[in-house]
């Protein structure tokens, strides 16, 4: 019976000199259902992941696999699998090259090579040279060396990226059957339409923030406001102060929270408000709006 492992971020942050490229982040990842981390090119979701893998340290919090930390896995191969780069790979090897040489450095049998080359539709693929390669077979490389310990938990980082729809729909199937098994697996992706149909569960990041926990309904359901007052600079000052998403909208600000909550953030900030109605919005739309525009601010 397969052994059911979450992943554990508490109170994880993360600065860079003076640039904090990730604040108080606090959820957890659950086996049995695929875990969206989501969030714009910046918002911090990549080094979050290094994190949980033992390549940055915190400068504080703690990112772990059922309480343990990576280097502390007494099994980390047949606990955790990785896909952090798709074109980390020896252009002047062939694919089969590289599993084997990974399989003989970990101590697992060269036979789960083949295993893994045909489950993740590259088998035909396996003596052809990495170099040539596109970016949605070096996808498909990537997914199969995470899988050859035949990992407990998969931690992928935009996995989807470069795949035409037929591979999309191939790798959605195969990351939904996986996590059928009974394994932890957290897909990281700079868009929701991408993950959309593949994720069970969401964890939203913004300017290295949590600023969603919860399942797709959820999400759909989260309320949201449009607010506007004489002093918009000032209102958004005073948002944002409070944590809350906000996003330029038609005639004022969109606010990822109930009408009460922005109403007393306003009364507190001493900001009189010209406009406040509640807004009605596609998951698209929600999603936008809880990560406003914070491409470029951290890794």
């Amino acid at each position: 019976m397969r052994t059911r492992t979450t992943i554990e971020f508490t109170h994880v942050s993360k600065s860079f000199g003076s640039v904090h490229a990730v604040s108080d982040v606090s959820f957890t990842v659950q086996p049995g259902v695929v875990t969206g981390f989501l969030g714009p090119n910046g918002a911090g979701k990549t080094t979050s992941l290094r994190m949980l893998l033992g390549l940055v340290r915190p400068t504080s919090g703690a990112a772990t696999f059922g309480g343990v930390a990576y280097r502390d896995l007494p099994h980390p191969l047949a606990t955790v699998g990785t896909a952090l780069e798709a074109s980390s790979f020896a252009p002047g090897r062939t694919a089969r090259n590289h599993l084997a040489v990974y399989a003989a450095a970990a101590g697992i049998p060269r036979s789960r090579v083949g295993d893994v080359l045909a489950l993740t539709g590259i088998a035909d693929a396996a003596d052809r040279r990495v170099g040539g390669f596109s970016l949605g077979m070096r996808q498909r490389l990537g997914l199969a060396f995470a899988l050859m310990g035949d990992p407990e938990v998969l931690v992928l980082d935009e996995p989807i990226n470069g795949l035409d729809p037929e591979g999309i729909r191939w790798i959605r199937g195969l990351l939904q059957s996986l996590a059928a098994e009974g394994r932890t697996v957290l897909v990281s992706s700079h868009l929701l339409s991408e993950v959309q149909q593949t994720v069970d569960q969401v964890v939203i990041l913004s300017r290295g923030r949590v600023v969603h926990v919860g399942s797709l309904d959820d999400l759909g359901s989260a309320p949201r406001v449009v607010v506007d007052a004489p002093d918009r600079a000032g209102l958004r000052a005073a948002l944002e102060a409070a944590g809350l998403g906000v996003a330029d909208a038609e005639g004022g600000l969109s606010v990822a929270a109930a009408a009460a909550e922005v109403g007393a953030v306003a009364l507190r900030a001493g900001v009189a408000l010209s406009l406040l109605h509640a807004e009605r919005a596609g998951l698209e739309d929600v999603f936008l709006q809880l990560v406003g525009s914070d491409e470029g601010v951290a890794a």
